[in-house]
């Protein structure tokens, strides 16, 4: 029964046949049709096997988005081997880290780490061959991946293999605090995220799907893989920028692609007031959530845009639910992430927290506290079941895979949230953020999205001090609009020759009340932030290096008294 399991590589039949004469992939001036997309995957696998590379053997990857970085999985893959990806960002201690919890067979780079990959060279013993992402180019003499297929061995693109417990891609985490995990996700995992973002987005074959988001995170993995297996063109960008991305979704009519928050603040940002995404259909979001005064700007950006995101872990393949914040379809309607439960953007009672939305078709999600299943709009440990859960954290093979940390099959999140009557989840925060002041539990997005809702509020996090009498205090780190000014003590804010409303502690703790936020999590110190909010590549908020950052200013200030 081996034919009948999933695999990434059954997108090949799909692209070769509906897509042989038609653009599949543009990057950089390199223009492919599905026949000669799928011809290049297949002559990198013929390579591969040459090379001796055997299933469940595993090939890291460090480069830039790139057509050849999509060939390179697929056909990686098809020989049965391991793809894990390697952020090109990191510095040579973190990569060195990551390549000897993979223990690669082999490393393919781009002229992107062509510092740092020499000294690699020798210092990891399982790498047998170094190897250019391009195969074109050779970066040393071991070897060169063969461009054609062996005439003595007919390859079909059907005769893809499997690892060792279907293991595809060992994704690594975004790791905002201590050593990045290796995710083990199995080819099932990765099929049924994909058909999750088809059935939920709406991806078809029709797409132009931009790369704006790095192949090296789960994020633009799935969603590449599920342009993949739908058939659509993808335009290749290596890295992003607003800049860039208008370019090429004006130049090739884009009508698809991800974001997280920072990289939909810059396109905003780009764009001021004009409507240039005419061509998109579909946005999806990831890493955090959107203002409500952000969704309204790319709604204005992108005026045909649906706009929709997603909440998630690598752990689970990314995406464990959906949520519509824009429709066009539904003039003069539209979700608050902060503020409503659907589409219809009906008010639940409930606990505190922000809508993440619904799972999609088979991804379950369960809410416990103290170990036991609670019902509707009680507040516990969120986890999720199903095929798109991890089979574990990478440790140097297929058949030795730490175990997940789940109860009968289900995977902890890690996050506390609820679910309303309606079917969604609602996220109050992690649990490992939870600040205890004076004996009450205080979850940081809870305060940030009240906060966001003052016009003056470009940007908070929340983070707890240690307080001798309530443990901990709440502390609010903002980053004060432009046009605004701080006035609480610290002259270096204040802007005197631009006419500007101004912003205090008082002003601040004053709108919280207003809006009905508990009065033990009112934060009790704020401190302005001029600078942007630390985060990991894929933009997830650091706010542990936050938290330090404040403690070391607050320690300044005091000894300054």
């Amino acid at each position: 029964m081996t034919g009948y399991r999933a695999h990434i590589c059954q997108c090949l039949g799909r692209i070769s046949t509906f897509r042989r004469d038609s653009p599949v992939s543009e990057c950089e001036g390199r223009r492919k049709t599905g026949k000669e997309l799928v011809t290049e995957v297949l002559a990198i696998a013929g390579g591969l096997t040459e090379l001796g590379l055997r299933p469940g053997e595993v090939v890291a990857v460090a480069a830039l988005n790139s057509d050849f970085y999509l060939e390179w999985m697929l056909a990686i893959t098809f020989v049965g081997g391991i793809v894990a990806p390697l952020n090109y960002r990191w510095s040579l201690e973190e990569v060195k880290a990551a390549m000897e919890s993979a223990s690669p067979a082999i490393l393919v780079v781009d002229e992107q780490c062509k510092s740092w990959a020499p000294k690699l060279w020798g210092s990891i013993p399982s790498v047998r061959f170094h190897l250019s992402i391009d195969p074109s180019v050779n970066i040393q003499t071991h070897g060169i991946i063969a461009r054609c297929v062996p005439e003595s061995q007919e390859v079909s693109i059907f005769d893809f293999q499997w690892s060792p417990k279907s293991i595809a891609i060992i994704c690594f985490t975004s790791g905002t605090t201590g050593r990045p995990k290796g995710v083990a996700l199995s080819h099932a995992a990765l099929v049924v995220q994909s058909l999750a973002k088809l059935a939920v987005v709406g991806y078809n074959e029709d797409d132009v799907y931009l790369h704006t988001a790095p192949l090296c995170h789960i994020g633009g993995i799935s969603s590449a893989l599920a342009m993949l297996m739908v058939g659509a063109c993808h335009v290749v960008m290596p890295k992003f920028s607003a800049e860039l991305a208008f370019q090429f979704i004006e130049q090739h009519s884009v009508t698809s692609f991800i974001t997280v928050p920072a990289m939909m603040a810059d396109l905003v940002s780009f764009s001021g007031n004009l409507r240039i995404g005419g061509s998109v259909r579909r946005i999806l979001n990831g890493g955090g959530r959107l203002s409500q005064e952000l969704c309204q700007k790319a709604s204005q950006a992108f005026p045909n845009a649906k706009l929709l995101s997603a909440y998630g872990m690598t752990e689970a393949c990314s995406s464990i639910t959906f949520m519509t914040l824009y429709n066009p379809e539904k003039q003069g309607t539209s979700a608050s992430p902060h503020d409503f439960s659907s589409d219809t953007g009906q008010t639940v009672p409930g606990p505190s927290g922000i809508c993440v939305g619904k799972p999609p078709p088979h991804v379950e999600i369960q809410i416990r506290k103290n170990g036991k299943l609670v019902n509707s709009f009680v507040a516990g440990s969120i986890l999720t079941r199903g095929m798109h859960v991890m089979d574990g954290y990478w440790c140097n093979a297929p058949d030795n895979l730490s175990p997940v940390f789940c109860k009968c099959g289900w995977l902890e999140t890690g996050d506390i949230g609820w679910v309303d009557d309606y079917g969604n989840l609602w996220l109050q925060g992690r649990s490992k953020d939870r600040i205890k002041s004076g004996g009450e539990n205080i979850y940081p997005e809870e305060v940030e999205a009240v906060l966001l809702q003052h016009p003056g509020i470009l940007e908070s996090v929340i983070v707890g001090i240690p307080d001798t009498r309530l443990s901990e205090a709440v502390a609010a780190c903002i980053r004060v609009k432009t046009e605004w000014n701080w006035i609480d003590g610290n002259s270096s804010f204040l802007s005197p020759d631009v006419k500007s409303q101004n912003l205090s502690c008082k002003i601040l703790q004053s709108h919280c009340k207003r809006m009905h936020l508990s009065g033990f999590k009112i934060p009790k110190i704020f401190i302005p932030w001029k600078k942007s909010f630390p985060s990991t590549s894929s933009g997830k908020l650091m706010r542990d290096k936050v938290k330090e950052e404040a403690m070391a200013h607050l320690q300044a200030l005091h000894s300054n008294l």
